[in-house]
């Protein structure tokens, strides 16, 4: 149980990704829409660039330290075929998702939350019948994804995404942060048109006027609310807020309390000032893959990261480079300080690393750890890698506890934050990686930048004003179900903030206990407690949400039980929140959802007019990416596209969980596989394509490579081609299934 309530311990203290704008991913160029009539032969596509982004609106209102994000794009197909397409869009930390609208017939329609399995049968459903179904689907790692059907040409679909997120407080400011898209997306992707982001918020005494590093600003005042309009396209927007600082540590707490149930606080801790001035010496450990998946951009970013990280050491700070593969190196053997000469060498150091050999996680972290740690310096190691172990111990329970060890030893406790490059990491060990080393973990896609990742965690963890935190309260009020998990950390100039179920109501002291510089140190603060308070809802979906991580990091490491999983399933259905378990499924408003139908499964109910649709139940989507569930699906389309215009014969690989492919004549071929090798051809996207994926699901990511794959299992293989297997006899499929 001690290993499952850190799941959560820093995330308060470091901003998480920017809220970043959302883009459109179509469906491959040769994958049609859908198959009507099997008889019929398949539409013709367009593969040139069809798809642009018009417009793009931000609007966010400050309130009570939480930001509330409105954005609204515009996309149009400018092709000449009808598209589909996925919207996806990534949510930053410390976030609550409340809905996702989508155009249809010209009404911004919303949706509901229910059964994921259920609401993506409703959805395939719905695109056979050719109506305008978006299906919000929870991706991990702070990913959404909307399926979009269909984009006609010279459509133009308007998306509403709305969430809340925690206000960071950055020194005496208030940070609003938001990410536009490149420009160079997806290749038949156009980015373009007009955009516009907007701050408002009520003037008070303790708020200033707001100004941006990045962007030029209008300011007005407009129904009593400040206004603050961003000049440019610049693709960072930053807009800070000036906050007055406290003279003492502040706690305030921001109530919702329907009144039938448990309350939720949104604590938030503010250090004193005279804490901030105490500087706490660093132990820095720079852990860098240098395995062969890493040739290239890879490479490129893991040094740009390591020059950024030199670039944030303190003279009172020392540091270590560790590069691994198969072996393990280092820079020198054990810490050096950050003097001048130790910073310029160790940038030589890094311009001379290569990219060769597996990938020995093991050994990288025995030797990250290996060093004792020293009494009143902050030790922490970031690790950045693109794959998963292929040499050495490659149990994941054995890595991570390893990092578990780490942190747990007796003086200052050493955090670990994980980076992962590209969508072959292993996901859920960088995770669990970072929850037993008491640190956080972040994915970085090949075209963002990991080296200001690795400068906003150096650069934040700077300062610890109270380490070991614990918040609770005497009186008649009692908290449960705190998030992050405690004990946490107040670093300097953040905020911690805290949310929370209580029971009971009334005035209550709010006691915040730490350590400072080995002393023991206490904040209080009166605070009152309300049996009833609704105005402000969105606290509930913040807790829930981060509730519905602490539960799914908690799946991740121990496996699915019914217990998590029906209170995963809970709070997704009530809070609206996609997570695993549970969807979001917007439909055109004649389609009713009946849930109370026998056996409790999900189905529509239809007008007269479109009974007719019904002929078409068994037509097949034509939709490889619809089946994956994971960021790789994202590469390999990309890929998909660039090996389609590749001269005949050229070879490039891919890596998908594990595997590695090579494309010959437009095959991805598994590289395990040798001829004579017993193999089940399958033909795509037809009965038997769908019905493999529900038996083997693992290889949603793979088959999303293609309309053309061969991929190896244990003894036999399985390809997908125009000439397979269009249906299983009785018993194959479950020999298939065994025997992989």
């Amino acid at each position: 149980m001690r290993s499952l309530l850190r799941s959560l311990l820093i995330l308060a203290t470091i901003t998480g990704p920017l809220p970043a704008q959302g883009w459109i991913i179509p469906r491959p160029c040769g994958f049609g829409v859908m198959q009507i009539d099997r008889r019929a032969p398949r539409p013709a596509f367009d593969c040139r660039p069809n798809i642009a982004r018009t417009r793009s609106d931000v609007r966010v209102e400050l309130a009570a330290g939480v930001l509330r994000y409105e954005v609204e794009e515009r996309f149009v197909n400018h092709g000449s075929t009808v598209g589909e397409a996925d919207y996806i869009f990534p949510l930053p930390n410390h976030s609550a998702f409340q809905d996702l609208k989508l155009s249809i017939n010209g009404e911004l329609v919303s949706g509901e939350t229910m059964n994921a399995g259920d609401a993506r049968r409703i959805y395939e459903q719905i695109v056979r019948s050719q109506l305008d179904p978006a299906l919000v689907e929870w991706m991990g790692h702070g990913l959404l994804r909307a399926r979009i059907f269909p984009l006609n040409p010279g459509e133009e679909k308007q998306i509403v995404v709305r969430f809340q997120t925690v206000a960071p407080r950055e020194g005496d400011a208030l940070r609003v942060d938001y990410f536009r898209a490149a420009s160079n997306g997806p290749s038949n992707v156009r980015d373009g048109g007009s955009s516009s982001f907007v701050l408002s918020y009520k003037p008070a005494a303790e708020l200033g006027t707001p100004y941006s590093p990045t962007h030029a600003l209008d300011l007005s005042e407009r129904d009593g609310r400040r206004v603050a309009t961003v000049r440019g396209d610049a693709r960072d927007v930053t807009l800070l807020v000036p906050v007055r600082r406290p003279s003492a540590a502040a706690i305030t707490m921001l109530p919702y309390a329907p009144g039938n149930e448990d309350g939720f606080a949104l604590v938030t801790i503010t250090a004193p000032p005279a804490a901030r001035n105490e500087t706490t010496p660093r132990d820095i450990t720079l852990v860098l893959d240098v395995s062969g998946s890493m040739q290239g951009r890879k490479m490129e970013q893991a040094r740009a990261a390591g020059r950024q990280l030199l670039g944030t050491l303190r003279p009172t700070d020392r540091f270590r480079l560790i590069d691994f593969s198969s072996d393990v190196r280092t820079f020198k053997d054990d810490f050096a300080p950050a003097t001048p000469e130790n910073v310029r060498e160790a940038s030589r150091y890094l311009d001379a690393l290569e990219a060769q050999g597996g990938t020995n996680i093991e050994a990288a972290l025995r030797e990250a750890v290996r060093p004792a740690v020293s009494a009143g310096r902050l030790p922490l190691v970031l690790f950045v890698t693109d794959g998963e172990p292929t040499v050495g111990d490659q149990r994941p329970d054995h890595l991570t506890a390893i990092a578990g060890d780490a942190s747990d030893r007796t003086g200052p406790r050493r955090r670990i934050f994980t980076f992962g490059l590209g969508s072959d990491v292993n996901v859920t060990l960088l995770e669990q990686l970072a929850i037993e080393g008491r640190g956080t973990s972040q994915f970085v896609r090949p075209d963002e930048s990991v080296e200001r990742m690795v400068g906003v965690v150096a650069n934040r963890l700077v300062d610890p004003v109270l380490t070991d935190v614990r918040v609770r309260v005497e009186g008649d009020v009692r908290l449960s179900k705190a998030l992050p998990a405690q004990p946490a950390d107040i670093f300097a100039d953040r905020d911690l903030v805290v949310l929370a179920r209580y029971s009971g109501h009334g005035s209550a002291r709010v006691i915040v206990d730490g350590t400072r510089g080995g002393a023991s140190v206490q904040w209080t603060s009166t605070v009152e407690f309300p049996e009833r308070a609704r105005e402000n809802p969105f606290v509930a979906r913040l807790w829930a949400s981060q509730r519905v991580g602490f539960l799914s990091a908690e799946r991740g490491k121990a496996g699915a039980s019914s217990e998590l999983d029906e209170e995963i399933r809970m709070l997704g259905e009530r809070y609206g929140i996609p997570t695993e378990l549970t969807s979001y499924l917007v439909t055109e408003p004649r389609f009713a959802v009946n849930r109370g139908v026998a056996g409790g499964i999900a189905r529509m109910s239809m007008t007269a007019a479109d009974s007719r649709q019904a002929r078409f139940e068994q037509a097949k989507t034509a939709s490889a990416q619809r089946l994956a569930s994971s960021v790789s699906m994202l590469d390999s389309m990309s890929a998909s596209l660039t090996a389609a215009a590749a001269p005949a014969g050229a070879v490039s690989t891919r890596r998908v969980d594990g595997r590695t492919f090579e494309l010959r004549n437009g095959t991805w071929i598994d590289t395990r596989y040798h001829a004579g090798m017993q193999t089940i051809t399958i033909e795509p996207y037809s009965k038997a394509y769908f019905d493999v994926l529900a038996q083997l699901p693992e290889l949603r990511a793979v088959f999303a490579l293609g309309a053309k794959v061969t991929v190896v299992g244990r003894d036999r293989a399985i390809a997908i081609a125009d000439d397979g297997l269009a249906e299983f006899s009785a018993g194959a499929l479950s020999g298939l299934s065994k025997a992989w």
